[in-house]
């Protein structure tokens, strides 16, 4: 418990922590169009029963969410 409290120590100090300027390199656009795609080819599959269309679905709401940003953030 003592060493989790120590690493959010770093953040506590709005000077020691992450710079939160906003900047987006890349559009967040893309992220969200992802997302909107996933719920719906998510929420088709659910109608009609397809199992394979609802996977996509969630595949792709998490590569918008999860992967793909973080792949992002860990190459630059």
């Amino acid at each position: 418990m003592a060493a989790l409290l120590l690493v959010m120590s770093d953040f506590l100090d709005p000077s020691r922590g992450p710079d939160q300027r906003g900047g987006f390199r890349v559009s967040p656009t893309l992220f969200l169009a992802l997302v909107i795609a996933g719920f719906v080819i998510g929420t088709i599959g659910h109608v009609i029963r397809a199992r394979a269309l609802v996977v996509i679905g969630i595949g792709m709401i998490f590569m918008a969410t999860l992967f793909i940003p973080l792949a992002l953030g860990i190459s630059r």
